[in-house]
This record gives structure tokens, sequence and C-alpha cells, in this order.
């Protein structure tokens, strides 16, 4: 009787293994100490690759709750974010997400934190280690542009951010999360060549130490980093093409004199100018992340080249070239990250009007504007037809437009019938309406042609579509709009099909825990149970 037990008890280990191997998921039963280690690097390879984020301001009226904002962000696929506080309700939203988050302490905080351990200390427990690691944050940004807006809290920069540090520390989260603080551009003096530039030497005190710190710790140089700046102040001597990431001739391209190094864009210059200003200091093993760049999409009368189709021109070319991970002439083996500034339209700031318009998204989630980023899949509200039209051209005198549209309408053969009186496109009754309509005709016409937008510079290419009310241009393809519909119903119907194929494994495994809860409960009956003896 012992015997057929005892062969009972094995036959029901066996089943017991069996099924324990086809419950437990593979991270969870099958995963030896290599595998684990594997999957622990690869993880860090994918923290380590470059990314695009965004900053996420909240001066604005109809900004999501926190859950919406959260959909939102994973249904743009939008992995990195960067927030100006420590926003309780944001941090929650997005606990057990995989979207990486930095917070920052705001600038009124640093006397308080600087000033005191304890504060710091108690501002990591309440926002960071109340949250981590169900929110995946991995950084602290402490101040923003902190020499440059408030020089007279500079002495108090360093001390906030070691006592952060030795919080982060005693928390044993020092490897996982990064501390640095973002700077203004303009510590950087002599930016152009780059390498010439150096750190304004003012500010000593506090770069060295800051610089040796980073590199202790391994954390980036946060700066921020706005060729839209830089083109408005040197008008004339900054094109405009090297600001907007526009391919160049070798003749177009900047050259550093000292180095022969090529830039095709401003914004890898600035960037260089940072790394080179950071070795006159004897530090080369610090990277630079970009924690703010953009373009505003509106402006006043004094910014005109704050527009819709500039802003998507930067914006859709520098994700590019983030994905491109060229680097930069003198790191090509180092692409930066960087955070859009910013995802929202801050539309509660206050003048000039630029400020309440840097924003790819309203804050009700609608775009501004689609991203024209080929090879970027759904990320963001992408358009990616690379459908574009001729216009007339910004600041063209009436005089000179009238010709142009004479010839395309004539010699062009540009079909113009629409733009005739009573016609669909007639109005608004100006030249500049009527020659952006046959502007668009002829470079349709002419398969959008290199050189058919010209018109002797009184035309413009735009990837923004110019139709308007029932005048419809002759580039538009309204089945762009019907395809960006069913891509963002293919997408929450793919969210969905998500969640209940999620809900199907759960009922299987659960199922299969029943299953095998019943046989634990017969195999321990069967060890422990004595069966009664009737005496003879």
């Amino acid at each position: 009787m012992a015997s057929s037990k005892l062969k009972a008890l094995v036959s029901i280990i066996i089943i017991i293994l069996v099924l324990s191997f086809s419950i437990f998921t593979p991270s969870q039963a099958k995963l030896t100490p290599v595998v684990r280690t594997q999957i622990k690097q690869q993880k860090q390879e994918l923290d380590s690759e470059p990314f695009v984020g965004f900053n996420i301001g909240t001066d604005v009226s109809e900004l999501l709750s926190a859950t919406e904002l959260v959909f939102f962000l994973q249904s743009q696929k939008i992995t990195h974010i960067r927030l100006y506080d420590a926003e309780p309700d944001i941090l929650k939203a997005l606990a057990k997400t995989k979207i990486r988050v930095t917070v920052s302490v705001p600038n009124n905080q640093l006397l308080a934190i600087g000033s005191s351990n304890a504060t710091a200390a108690s501002w990591v427990d309440r926002n960071v280690i109340a949250y981590y690691p169900q929110t995946l944050i991995t950084a602290i940004a402490v101040g923003d542009e902190v020499l440059t807006t408030i020089p007279s809290s500079s002495p108090l920069l360093m001390p906030a951010i070691e006592s952060l540090y030795s919080a982060l520390v005693a928390a044993n989260l020092q490897a996982q999360i990064k501390i640095s603080t973002p700077h203004a551009a303009s510590i950087i003096l002599d930016s152009f060549p780059p390498s010439q530039s150096f750190f304004n030497e003012s500010w000593s005190s506090v770069m060295l130490p800051l610089l040796q710190f980073l590199s202790k710790t391994g954390s980036p140089l946060m700066m921020n980093l706005y060729p839209y700046y830089v083109f408005m102040q040197n008008k004339g001597v900054v094109p405009l093409d090297n600001s907007l990431f526009k391919p160049l001739t070798p003749a177009e391209e900047m050259v550093d004199t000292n180095t022969l190094l090529h830039y095709t864009n401003v914004l890898d210059a600035m960037i260089d100018a940072a790394y080179f200003s950071m070795k006159k200091l004897n530090v080369t093993d610090v990277e630079v992340l970009v924690t703010e760049t953009g373009w505003p999409a509106k402006g006043d009368s004094k910014e005109p080249y704050a527009t819709i189709d500039y802003a998507d021109t930067y914006s859709s070319n520098l994700i590019k070239h983030v994905f491109d991970r060229r680097g930069t002439p003198l790191h090509p083996e180092v692409t930066s990250s960087l955070y859009i500034y910013e995802l929202f339209n801050e539309d509660l700031r206050s003048s000039p009007v630029s400020e309440a318009n840097w924003g790819l998204f309203y804050g009700n989630s609608t775009p501004v504007y689609p991203l024209h980023v080929s090879g970027s899949g759904t990320f963001l509200a992408n358009d990616t037809t690379n459908q574009t039209y001729c216009i007339a051209a910004e600041g063209v005198d009436s005089k000179t437009l009238q010709a142009a549209l004479d010839w395309a309408c004539g010699p062009g053969r540009a079909n113009c019938s629409e733009i005739q009186a009573g016609e669909s496109c007639y109005q608004p009754n100006n030249v500049k309406n009527h020659a952006s309509y046959a502007f668009d005709s002829y470079y349709q016409k002419e398969g959008r042609a290199s050189g058919s937008c010209d018109f002797k510079g009184s035309a413009m290419i735009t990837t923004t579509d110019p139709s308007h009310g029932s005048c419809i241009f002759p580039g538009s393809r309204k089945v762009g709009n019907k395809t960006r519909t069913v891509m963002s119903a293919t997408a929450s119907s793919g969210t969905a099909d998500g969640l209940r194929f999620g809900s199907f494994k759960i009922n299987r495994v659960n199922a299969r825990k029943k299953l095998l809860n019943a046989i634990l409960a017969v195999f321990f009956s069967f060890l422990f149970y004595t069966p009664h003896v009737i005496p003879h």
C-alpha cells in the first residue's frame, strides 16, 4: 500500500510541475539568471537610445484630466515627458505605464531645498519615492534657467542638487534617477563657430562643480536650445533653411574654420558649442540633453516667422534628425535626446502672441498641425502622406504676384477655372488668394517637380492644406483626412482588442490556477490523510 501511495504521490507532483510551467509566464518561471541579465541589459540599451519627449505645461484653459492625458500620451506613442513640477495627479495616472517622466523643482522652491537637507529629503519622499517604481521617474530637473533668470539664487543651485542627490542615495535610487538643471543657451558665449565657445565666466563658481557632479553621477548637461531665437536675432546672418533642418548644398553649410567641421543645421552647432565649452573646463564625459526646443506656430507682427508651416517643418525635421541617429559633427556617435517645447498650447500665457503658441496640440488634444515624419509610424498626429502645396509667399507685393499669376494661368497652362467670378475659389477676391490657387495648380500639374514652385521667388511650398470652405485646392487630398481618422479609430480598436486579449489571458490563467488549486487540495489531502483502519 505504501508503494501505491508513493507512485500516486509522484504522479501528482509531476502533474503539478507541468501545470506550473504552463501557468507561469516566462518572466516568472522560465528565466534563468543569464536570461534575466540579458533582459536587464536590453532594458538599459533601450533606455540609452535617443528619444523625442515633450514638455507639458499646465497654463492651459482646457487641459485634459490626468487620466485622459495619460491615455492621450499612450495613443500618440509618446514615451518621455517632462513636467515643470511634480504634479501628483499626473504622476499617479502614469503608474504602471512605460512612460518615462522627468519631474522638476520649481525655481521658487530652490531656497528651501538648497538650505535644508531635511527639506530636500522630504521633497524626494513626497514627489519621487511615493510614486516610484510604479511611475517611471527617470530624472529630476532642479530649477529652470536659474543662472540667467534668477541669478541671485545661483549660490543655492549646487546645494539643492547635492541635497536631493543625497536623498536619492539614501533611498538607493541614485542609479535609476539622474539629477541636473536646465540652462539657457545664453550661458555659452561666442557660440559660433562652436570650437570657440565657452561658458560665461561669471558662472564659473557654479558651472565647474556642476559639471564635475554630472560627470561623477553619469547625469546629462540639460540645455534649452532654440534655433528659432538664433534665427530671429541674427536675420541676414543665419539662413532660415539652416534653422529648419532643410537640405543644404555644400555652399550653404556653416563651416567651423578652426575644425573644418560642416554644420547643416543650427541645433547641431548649439549642441557642439556646449561640448566645446565643457571641454574647455576639462569635462569630456557628460552628454548634452536638450530639455527644450521648438518653433512657435503663431506670432504677432514682430514675429512673421512664427507660422504653422515653419513650426511643422522644424518639428518634423527635428524628429527625423533624432530618429536618423546621426549625432553632431563633433560627436557623430552620440545623438542627443530632446524634449520638444511643447505638447500643448498654453493659451493662458500672456504676450507676446507666440508665448501661447508653441504646442503641437491644443489643450483639448486636437492637433495644431499634423507632423510630416515618414517612417515614424503612429508617433504623434503624423501625416505620412508627404503631401505638399504651392502658395503665394509672405511679403510679396501685389504687382509681382499678379505677373506670376498671369504667367501660371497663361503660358504655364495651370487650370485657373475655379478662381473665375462665381466659382468656388473666387472668394476672397484678391491677388494673393488667386495666385496661391494658380501656383498650386501648376505645381501639382508638374508633379511637384523641383523648381515648379518658385515663380521668381513669389511662391513657397507648404505642408498645410490651403483649401478653405468649398474651395478645394488642386493638391488637396481629402482622403488624407479620412486616413487619419481611420488610423485613430484603428489605434482605439487596437487598444480595445488589447484589453480584450488581456482579459482573455487573465481568465485563462485564472482557470489554470483554479485547476492547480484543486490538484493541490487533492495532493495535500492524499499526503496527510491517514486511512481509518477497521479493527479486525
